[in-house]
């Protein structure tokens, strides 16, 4: 059923199913037609906002550019100034929950109630994170859209957005339980590899690249300087630290010291080829600056290992030992929390690991159990003396 006809100022409303209504009006003597879903009083809004928008410069002409063709837009975009890795995660995450529901939804037609529908119907095997991970990416699409004055407004941004809940926390260890997850590593190919991340706190990927040029055994430092990442575009690379605090040298232990030492004198030895009863000194073979410290075990000294090969490796292991669904980063946060469950400085733990000390603090509050203990403790002290 049509409303009744009106002044080209006034636009018009034509009703074309439940909630769903095509607008008509006019800007600069030009006729638009667009769909709008919503009640009949919201239509007659929005047909005004339109009329509007063209008195006042800011009208966007109606296209039918649907969500796929922004996505594949805007992740172009984005590839000039992100990460690879990044962008390939942005790409997975639309790619596989948002665009089978709404990739041939023009953008401008997109309303909030999809997109909060969008968010209740993904699939319950996706952790809270990627979930809110999601409507990250997607609200920073459509605000490049709105950038871009293809839309007028973001929709996502005002959808309810999925929580984030508390699974980044991970499994935290306590120091007992570290210890006894690295010895239960000993004699494998992981062993050192292991053990620089639990005494260290550093990334899998830094961890990765790695080189012995990097290690300087008189300081008793490692110096961090890359990463190395996996991405399906271009596989295994070396990149830059995210952040300039991921740029850094960390002192280490006597005993990780000895460890890689002796992992250094047997490349030392492969590279030569000299037996290991033979007394060589060994301090007058260089290696090559690109040799690194962990690389793929039947590769060249220079071929690094495939994260996800070590993440694999690392898990079944950890299984066995009574560590079911331990993930290898969680040996980050379980250094992290045991270094400030002794009292370290929340900058001085962030600074060895290459952290946000405010973010670190906040995901700390979050693992700790000791930190509530030891209040508790003070308060009882307290009280006594009352009692």
């Amino acid at each position: 059923m049509s409303s009744k006809r009106r002044d080209h100022g006034d636009g018009g409303i034509d009703a074309r199913g439940p909630d769903t209504w095509r607008l008509r009006y006019y800007v600069k003597g030009k006729r638009y037609t667009v769909t709008f879903h919503g009640s009949r009083s919201d239509a007659r809004k929005e047909v005004r906002r339109l009329i509007r928008s063209g008195d006042i410069g800011e009208h966007i002409a109606p296209d039918k550019l649907t969500l796929t063709q922004w996505i594949d837009q805007w992740l172009e975009l984005k590839a000039a100034n992100r990460r690879r890795k990044t962008v390939e995660r942005y790409r997975e995450l639309l790619r596989l929950h948002v665009v089978p529901k709404l990739g041939n939804r023009p953008i401008q037609q997109i309303e909030t109630r999809e997109i909060n529908s969008l968010y209740v119907n993904l699939d319950k095997a996706l952790s809270p994170r990627s979930q809110h991970h999601i409507h990250v990416v997607l609200t920073s699409c459509l605000k490049a859209a709105v950038d871009n004055n293809l839309i007028t407004r973001n929709r996502a941004a005002s959808a309810e957005r999925p929580s984030v809940g508390d699974d980044q926390v991970g499994q935290v260890l306590d120091r007992d339980q570290l210890l006894e997850l690295v010895r239960g590593f000993k004699g494998s190919t992981l062993y050192e590899i292991v053990c620089v991340a639990a005494f260290t706190g550093m990334r899998r990927g830094e961890i990765l690249a790695l080189r012995w040029s990097d290690l300087n055994v008189s300081a008793k430092t490692l110096r961090i300087e890359r990463a190395l990442e996996y991405t399906r575009g271009h596989g295994l690379a070396f990149k830059a630290p995210k952040t300039a605090r991921g740029r850094r040298t960390i002192v280490i232990d006597d005993f990780l010291i000895d460890l890689l030492r002796k992992e250094q004198e047997r490349y030392l030895r492969a590279t030569t080829r000299v037996p290991d009863y033979a007394a060589v000194d060994l301090s007058l073979v260089k290696l090559p600056d690109d040799t690194l410290m962990f690389p793929a075990p039947d590769g060249e000294f220079t071929a690094p290992r495939h994260p996800d090969a070590v993440t694999k490796q690392f898990m079944a292991r950890a299984a066995k030992l009574g560590f079911p669904g331990l993930r290898f980063h969680d040996l980050r946060g379980s250094h992290e929390t045991v270094l400030l469950d002794d009292g370290m400085p929340v900058h001085t733990v962030a600074a060895r690991c290459g952290h946000d000390p405010a973010i670190l603090l906040r995901v700390y509050a979050k693992r700790t159990k000791k930190s509530d203990q030891s209040a508790a403790e003070v308060i009882g002290r307290l009280t006594k003396t009352i009692l």
